[in-house]
């Protein structure tokens, strides 16, 4: 599957990180504002396949993908000569000043893949956070009602909207507010957690809980937007139960809610289907998109129902740099090769060789509480051995056991107690393995550091 000059190997020639990467972080704290996190300080100077190249020449296994966003790979080919190409012709002119178009090409593409046979128009923005909220805005445009539905554990952005929409506080909403109002949070169908409360996990159980909510604090008639990732992303990877979706897609139908699908983490071929909507068949009103659009390039999309999407009056959409002629070739090139070597296919095979792999480390580590996710979307959730409670410090030491072995992997959740595994779909096989193995090598360094007793392996069988 791979497609680039860099040699698709792991290579350790330093400690991780090198001399040379601690030298440019020593200038980084110098120039970079603070509030900018590094996971991993190691600076790239080449990547491609599956394989990323630090200033020391090391070369690490990307289990991350820059966060789902190069599915197609780093330096794709063809995403990369259609970015030349079009810089070459012009960088920018403003599609709402003199249009081009790539932008029109872009629209068209997303209005035939995304769910629905139904006409569609499409609005081109620069970031996921922008585009959630451009969603808002054209919902309440359409219903003429204010109020707006998330989830528990959802993640949605880092604007003002959005962090009012996003469940977590700490890094992202933390001495920032106050936030925007009419925001309002449903509990999330989270089968793993649910079932160690005591809970009906099943997805329309978990819908009833959820809709009781809405009724009785918002009252279905001032809800303008109801937004959900279909897989969280940030939260913890959270597959909701078979049923959720579906039983909370048909309330918004029934209740005129505009029912937006957060596609940004989920898009693309990520989870096995070009959309993560499409695993029960759920056609949102909305889907927003970004990351996986562009192979790298910043790009963001709301997409729907043309009814819908034209309430906003003309001149209320866009942006300078929405739609960039630059980000349009590259999304333009990066679908074609998602579309023509079937990388959603890809995500399932990736799937089929790391989910008996991780499964395996939940039969072997007491610490591991569940397994879960679909396609290239993987995570396992950590736990204090034994029992249930989130183990944030387990997930970051096995993080940086892992970052040692020469592996680019990232943690998530709620809790922070989750290791989330998002490899690029044009990664080989082979590597794909090697980084298996140096996964459960991690664990098993870190399982040593426990007590014999907590480091057995649990009694209760891994749960999806």
């Amino acid at each position: 599957m791979t497609q680039t000059s860099v040699p698709q190997e792991r290579k350790l020639v330093t400690a991780i990180p090198g001399p040379r990467s601690e030298e440019l972080l020593a200038r980084r704290n110098a120039a970079v504002a603070q509030g900018v996190s590094i996971g991993l300080p190691v600076f790239v100077t080449a990547a491609g396949g599956g394989i990323v190249v630090d200033v020391d020449g090391n070369q690490l296994i990307d289990l991350g993908s820059g966060i789902a966003v190069v599915n197609v790979g780093n330096a794709n080919p063809a995403v990369a000569a259609a970015v030349a190409a079009q810089a070459a012709a012009f960088t920018h002119t403003c599609f709402m000043v003199t249009p081009y178009e790539g932008y029109v090409a872009v629209c068209e593409a997303l209005n035939r893949l995304t769910p629905g046979d139904f006409e569609k128009r499409s609005a081109l923005f620069n970031s996921g956070a922008e585009a959630v909220e451009n969603a808002v805005k054209i919902a309440r445009a359409y219903t003429k009602r204010q109020a707006v539905v998330v989830f528990d554990h959802g993640y949605h952005g880092r604007t003002n909207l959005t962090m009012a929409l996003t469940a977590k506080n700490m890094p992202y909403k933390h001495s920032f507010g106050p936030f925007a109002p009419e925001v309002y949070r449903l509990p999330m169908s989270y089968p793993y957690r649910d079932e160690d409360a005591g809970l009906d996990a099943s997805g329309p159980a978990a819908a009833a809980r959820a809709l009781s909510v809405l009724d009785k604090q918002v009252g279905a008639q001032n809800v303008a937007a109801l937004i959900i990732e279909p897989i969280q992303g940030e939260g913890g990877f959270i597959e909701p139960a078979p049923g959720f979706l579906a039983a909370i897609a048909e309330y918004c139908t029934a209740n005129g809610i505009v029912f937006v699908a957060d596609e940004i983490q989920t898009g693309f071929g990520r989870t096995g289907d070009l959309f993560a909507s499409e695993h029960e068949g759920i056609v949102p009103d909305l889907v927003t998109t970004a990351k996986g659009i562009a192979g790298g390039m910043p790009l963001a999309a709301v997409t729907g129902r043309a009814e819908i999407m034209d309430a906003a009056h003309a001149g209320g959409l866009g942006g300078t740099y929405g739609g960039n002629p630059v980000a349009c070739a590259a999304a333009l090139a990066a679908i074609e090769e998602i579309e023509s070597r079937d990388l959603a296919g890809r995500a399932r095979q990736i799937g089929e060789i790391m989910l008996p792999a991780l499964h395996g480390l939940a039969k072997r580590h007491s610490f591991v509480g569940n397994v879960r996710g679909r396609g290239a979307m993987l995570a396992v959730e950590l736990v204090e051995p034994g029992t249930s409670a989130p183990a944030a410090q387990l997930a970051g030491a096995v993080n940086k056991a892992c970052h040692q072995r020469g592996l680019v992997t990232l943690s998530c959740g709620t809790y922070g107690n989750v290791l989330r595994f998002l490899p690029p779909l044009v990664i080989g096989e082979e590597l794909l393995k090697e980084a298996l193995d140096l996964i459960a090598d991690a664990f098993d360094e870190v399982a040593k550091s426990l007590p014999a007793a907590e480091a057995a392996p649990s009694p209760r069988p891994d749960t999806d």
